[in-house]
């Protein structure tokens, strides 16, 4: 019988199978319906998720509530969470800058998705990024050639890959900003049409 996603919660937050923990402010788990049909999984928390415990409430997350209100789907009825739970980052002047996380770091994080997955039991997992693919679909998936593409998974009986918000917040030109935007949320759309 799987866990409860308390217990989950709680065992992770004792988790040091990798060295991020240390600079970390804390375990960032998953939040959200515990019983959705859709989990989306990003890479890691950022600055303001590692601060206030939450996924996805900073930038990103903000630009990820718009595209899934843009493409018809309700935040309040997924599970939200990320490949890697602490928060990677490298000091910049007074600034905590995101740093991609190891493939090892990845690895070891896997434990706490695969028994969130467990819990949740959803019927699409969506992965935000490069990273989350890597964690969810395979170490050689490249968003970049298979974006929105519905792959075979252990995990999920349908199972895709899209952009990471935070990619669109570093793009400085505006065209290609609504662009990807227009992707993203084209991508989100696979959500409704999995579930019917």
């Amino acid at each position: 019988m799987a866990q409860s996603l308390k217990q989950i919660r709680e065992d992770a937050k004792r988790c040091r199978d990798c060295p991020l923990w240390a600079n970390a402010t804390q375990t960032v788990f998953g939040a959200g319906d515990p019983h959705a049909r859709v989990m989306l999984v990003g890479e890691q928390p950022g600055d303001e998720e590692d601060r206030k415990g939450l996924p996805f409430i900073g930038p990103a997350g903000r630009l990820l509530d718009r595209a899934l209100e843009a493409a018809g789907v309700d935040r309040s009825h997924v599970y939200i969470t990320n490949a890697v739970k602490h928060f990677k980052w490298q000091l910049r002047g007074k600034r905590r800058l995101h740093k991609t996380p190891a493939q090892r770091e990845i690895e070891a994080c896997r434990q706490w998705l695969e028994r969130e997955v467990a819990a949740v039991r959803p019927q699409v997992i969506v992965c935000l990024g490069a990273t989350a693919a890597r964690s969810v679909i395979s170490r050689d998936f490249k968003v970049s050639t298979m974006r929105g593409r519905f792959v075979a998974s252990a995990l999920a009986p349908r199972v895709f890959a899209t952009l990471h918000p935070s990619a669109l917040l570093r793009l400085k030109d505006e065209k290609e900003k609504e662009a990807a935007f227009e992707q993203l949320v084209g991508d989100l759309k696979l959500i409704n049409k999995a579930l019917r």
